[in-house]
């Protein structure tokens, strides 16, 4: 790590004290490593020189098709991840030094109501989670820290080293503050909720085959409860030898999928204390072009409608979609890629989930892309019921990807900037009048930019009357969106 860029950085930011820059200067110089975080000397010189640009106004390429409609950006956040609010319309965004809060009861004109300065390297998966207590609902936010972290609002604890998961009460959208810590014996790259509505446990990504599992009953003090669990998904590769978990997915029908180095592999969380393993990717899910990094995070749709030894059908809850992440390679051709993998059952048969197809839309030839694309992998997505999944592909842009047919995945519509960074996609949530997600989704989209920020789309979807610029789908009685 450049420890003149980050200070370079950090000392244009009036948000954070004298101190922090020392504290930062410290953990460049000492070079410390996480599991899957990625060396970041070379990217925060793209990062700035590509934020300076835009931030002057230089005009770039913009590329969009015509079922996307771009109605507003707020470049104030530089965004890395993002989550929403379950029962509550808010939506929260990590930056390299920031985490924000938005108002979100009108989807698109975001309004930012809270921010807590916050120095941390990577957290590109902020995860929520909420509580009911006797006082009402307690709602956070968790954050790994992979390499540094340091908040001019908590100087007496700053960590340079990684390996620490942070609770971030956001309950008052006006006041996110640091409420607790504790150090994770794997790697803390991202931490997950195993039930978002009722978190009382979450798992770690980990690392050298193994994860960890964190008690959050009492979210003042949280602590480990086990400190590593086998998973075939954190195990070696190529690429990583000692093996790295990266993700925490968990569907509707008690299950968590772990993906990582050593693939995909699908858990039983009935017990969120005593996961059990059901079935992996196997040998497919490190073969080349299928894994030639790491798989980074997954969705089994409909997982409740479960048919097992059925055709591969998203409605039938036996189709996992996974981003296979590989920002190494700058061929945008066959740069990590969008893929689907068939469940074939989940009565403990090993290897159970075989691959089906995957698409890399921003090649050329196939897709629109621009001539400057060299970091264009697969990275974070969301999955709408209509069938298509709304994915960021770093400087491909957004990515609308049609996964109605499993085997066969085509391009359903994009938007890339010649100045843009997209790490996440996000379909904005319908929400009943008390302000609680149904679990139906709209048809906008919000967009995690690093250079651009964070961007509002709306999207002409499948089966739809499009150009109104208003969300599509049909609204319970006294339901809101946002």
């Amino acid at each position: 790590m450049s420890a003149r860029s980050l200070l370079h950085r950090i000392a244009n930011r009036s948000t954070l004290s004298r101190a922090l820059v020392a504290v930062t200067v410290v953990a460049a110089v000492a070079g410390a490593t996480a599991a899957v975080a990625r060396d970041d000397t070379d990217d925060r010189a793209r990062w700035e020189k590509k934020r300076q640009d835009y931030v002057a106004g230089v005009n770039v390429p913009l590329l969009s098709s015509p079922n996307v409609n771009l109605v507003t950006t707020f470049p104030e956040t530089q965004a890395i991840s993002g989550i929403f609010a379950k029962s509550a319309p808010y939506f929260y965004i990590s930056s390299l030094d920031s985490i924000s809060v938005f108002d979100v009861s009108d989807p698109l004109q975001p309004t930012l109501t809270g921010t807590l300065p916050n120095l941390v390297f990577e957290n590109e998966a902020m995860n929520y989670g909420e509580q009911r207590t006797a006082k009402g609902v307690e709602r956070f936010v968790l954050v790994g820290n992979d390499l540094y972290q340091a908040s001019p609002n908590d100087p007496d604890h700053v960590n340079v080293g990684g390996g620490e998961l942070m609770v971030i009460d956001v309950t008052d959208p006006a006041n996110p503050h640091i409420r607790s810590r504790v150090d994770v014996p794997t790697s803390a790259h991202t931490i997950s909720c195993v039930r978002e509505t009722s978190c009382e446990y979450a798992y770690s990504a980990g690392n050298g085959g193994a994860f960890s599992i964190i008690d959050l009953r009492d979210l003042d003090a949280p602590k480990v409860l086990h400190e590593k669990v086998d998973s075939p998904a954190a195990g070696p590769n190529p690429v990583f030898t000692r093996g790295s978990g990266h993700k925490w997915n968990f569907d509707n029908a008690g299950y968590g999928i772990h993906t990582g180095s050593g693939g995909s592999a699908i858990f039983d969380v009935t017990d969120p204390t005593s996961p059990g393993l059901v079935t992996t990717t196997g040998a497919g899910g490190v073969a080349k072009d299928w894994n030639d990094f790491i798989h980074h995070n997954s969705d089994r749709p409909n997982a409740d409608k479960f048919r097992g030894g059925a055709a591969p059908s998203v409605a039938d809850g036996n189709v996992l979609l996974v981003t296979e992440e590989d920002y190494e390679n700058t061929d945008c051709a066959t740069a990590g890629s969008f893929q689907t993998w068939h469940v074939e059952t989940l009565d403990g048969k090993p290897s159970a989930i075989t691959p089906l197809d995957k698409i890399n839309p921003v090649q050329l030839g196939t897709g629109a892309a621009l001539p400057q694309m060299a970091f264009c992998s697969a990275h974070w997505f969301d999955y709408h019921s209509t069938g298509i999944a709304a994915a960021g592909f770093y400087e491909g842009g957004l990515r609308l990807i049609d996964v109605r047919d499993p085997k066969n995945l085509k391009e359903y519509g994009y938007f890339a900037s010649g100045l843009s960074e997209v790490w996440d996609a996000y379909w904005v949530p319908v929400r009943n009048q008390n302000g609680v997600a149904t679990g139906q989704k709209t048809n906008i989209v919000y967009t995690a930019d690093l250079i651009r920020g964070l961007d509002v789309f709306t999207v002409d979807l499948p089966g739809t009357d499009g150009g109104s610029g208003s969300p599509l789908l049909p609204l319970a009685p006294g339901s809101v969106i946002g």
